[in-house]
């Protein structure tokens, strides 16, 4: 039996004769499967899950590959990729990217149980089968979230595009003020640049394409970093119809920076009157791109800076918006930065923009708010309350710079991590004093990929990039009560620290609606359990230990690779929240 209610973003397996439930969670290019038992735990001999997928119109179903396999009979780990038929998913979740999510109509995913004997033969369970619609837009015409890949430290990358000694210097430049001058010399750049940059770098040039194209339309620009030709050269070809504001902080005005340099070639083709450069109190740390004619109407705002290492390093976010409502309070803001001339805090602060402004969608529930607030409409201690509200049952949250951030809002994070009755999962691009973050085994471990980008790989794995230093983790969201008709997500350019509240020029989205929580929590869920398979790596590694699936218990006393997710309470609350 086949589940049909392919328009919900979360979608069930209905097969009673199966010994397991299926839930699939719709995500952006990407969904959540997650499994649970029926009936109390599985047998001895259960040793994971097969999971296959068809494409809308497919014929056939393709089966997921695993890079751990059982281990030989020296105790050798197999060097190949496995389907998972034969190296099946010891996991009760899983995330996968299909090849082509963007092709419209039902995704068929089919979930089998494998079952090993004590002589190695495997054998195969009653599966569950969903369907469900992974389109591209969120909502339609109306709100879309999108994502970077973010995982150049990843075998997949090494596999695609690390053959033959190719680097990713070939893609990338080494530092940022060489950006608008560097040239791929990798033979298949423009295939990784569309898996690196995924959708968020497709639907932000996608954004500009139509600006070109539109001729009546006007075009404003906030920029942060600005050092990639995709988009100044875009930016060019808009002529006088472009107004941009260009960060001045830091590296920024420096001689010799791209910023300095994207200035210069856009004061050329917009004109000089048309391009301002900012700071505000420290940073303009806006990365919002308007559109506005009669029949454009578009705004880009979230995480992902106009750089190429937004775009094809860090693990970003990009929130594209449609209509009137949505880019009325975004070219509001853009007037007020534009009026300040001596970047003031409070002239803007005392502004509108400094407050809640409803974006008016039919679909979402969502609202917006720029800094610099003053005292008076300042969001931060509002933002810490929230997080910490009685009767939360889930916390996720990806927030680069956590690390030196002080203040109410780590100080609530630090509070309910340490709640037995709060799922919390986070990550953050650094170390953060006082925060253990923890691994889905229960084990309080640091996880954050400045630790683990440099950790060697054991066998079967290849070593991978580090992408170039600097931040890997660039993402600032928030998810609560992602499975709850209270889900919320907090996201946008700010950093959850008080610079970002009183001090930068920055937006921040609420947005209460689940179909986007999910969407976050997913993404949360994919970068924490990437970084935390390192730390399982790079344990592994200093154990000289070859990382391979477990294998039924042979005799008593050795435990089913399962048992933990029965025994520890915070496997336990993961099994369960997620199906």
């Amino acid at each position: 039996m086949t589940a049909t209610n392919t328009f919900n973003f979360q979608v069930e397996g209905d097969n009673d004769a199966a010994l397991f439930t299926l839930k699939i969670h719709r995500g952006e290019g990407m969904c959540l499967l997650a499994m649970n038992w029926k009936k109390d735990k599985p047998t001895k001999d259960f040793v994971g899950f097969a999971i296959e997928y068809k494409e809308p119109g497919g014929t056939k179903f393709y089966a997921l590959s695993n890079r751990l396999g059982f281990p030989n009979i020296d105790g050798s780990a197999d060097p190949n990729k496995l389907s998972t038929f034969r190296s099946p998913i010891q996991k009760f979740r899983w995330v996968h990217f299909p090849f082509h999510p963007d092709i419209p109509g039902d995704f068929i995913y089919r979930v089998t149980p494998v079952f090993m004997d004590l002589k190695d033969k495997l054998s195969y369970g009653e599966p569950q089968t969903a369907n469900i619609q992974l389109m591209s837009e969120t909502y339609p015409d109306e709100l879309n979230v999108c994502f970077t890949r973010g995982f150049v430290a990843s075998q997949s990358f090494v596999d695609q595009f690390q053959a033959d000694g190719h680097t990713v210097s070939e893609l990338i430049p080494l530092k940022a003020n060489l950006g608008l001058d560097f040239k791929p010399t990798h033979p298949d750049a423009k295939r990784a640049y569309e898996w690196m940059g995924f959708e968020a770098r497709a639907d932000i040039l996608d954004v500009l394409d139509k600006a070109i194209a539109d001729k009546k339309a006007e075009v404003r620009v906030i920029a942060y970093d600005l050092n990639i030709p995709d988009i100044v050269d875009r930016l060019e070809k808009i002529g006088k119809r472009l107004k941009v504001i260009i960060d001045v902080s830091a590296d920024h005005k420096k001689t010799g920076s791209a910023e300095n340099a994207a200035a210069d070639r856009l004061k050329a083709s917009a004109g000089e009157q048309n391009v301002k450069r900012q700071k505000m109190g420290a940073l303009q740390h806006n990365k919002t791109i308007i559109v506005n004619s009669p029949d454009t109407k578009l705004v880009v705002c979230g995480s992902t800076n106009f750089s190429w290492r937004a775009f094809f390093v860090q693990s970003n976010n990009a929130i594209i918006m449609e209509g009137e409502n949505a880019i009325k309070p975004f070219l509001t803001a853009f007037d007020n930065y534009w009026k300040i001339n001596d970047d003031s805090v409070p002239a803007f602060g005392n502004t509108a923009s400094a407050k809640w402004n409803d974006l008016g969608l039919a679909s979402v529930n969502a609202k917006v708010a720029f800094s610099p607030h003053v005292p008076a409409n300042a969001l931060y201690q509002s933002i810490a309350d929230d997080i910490g509200t009685a009767g939360i049952s889930s916390v996720l949250y990806s927030l680069a710079f956590l690390y030196e951030s002080p203040g109410a809002i780590k100080d609530t994070i630090k509070k309910i991590t340490r709640d037995k009755n709060i799922f919390v999962y986070g990550i953050a691009d650094k170390e953060v004093g006082g925060i253990d973050l923890q691994t889905p085994d229960g084990n309080l471990a640091p996880v954050y990929p400045s630790a683990l980008v440099k950790a060697d790989t054991p066998e079967p794995f290849k070593s991978e990039p580090t992408g170039g230093s600097g931040t890997r983790m660039h993402h600032k969201f928030i998810v609560i009560d992602f499975n709850k008709p209270s889900a919320r997500v907090y996201i946008g350019s700010y950093n959850f620290s008080s610079p970002a509240d009183t001090s930068n020029g920055e937006n921040l989205l609420l947005i209460k609606d689940r179909r986007i929580a999910t969407s976050y929590m997913i993404e949360a869920l994919s970068i924490f359990d990437h970084y935390e398979f390192r730390l399982v790596q790079a344990n592994a590694k200093k154990a000289r230990k070859v990382l391979s699936l477990k294998k039924p218990p042979a005799k008593e006393g050795i435990v089913a690779w399962w048992e933990e997710d029965y025994k520890v309470a915070r496997k336990i609350h993961d099994r369960e929240l997620f199906s």
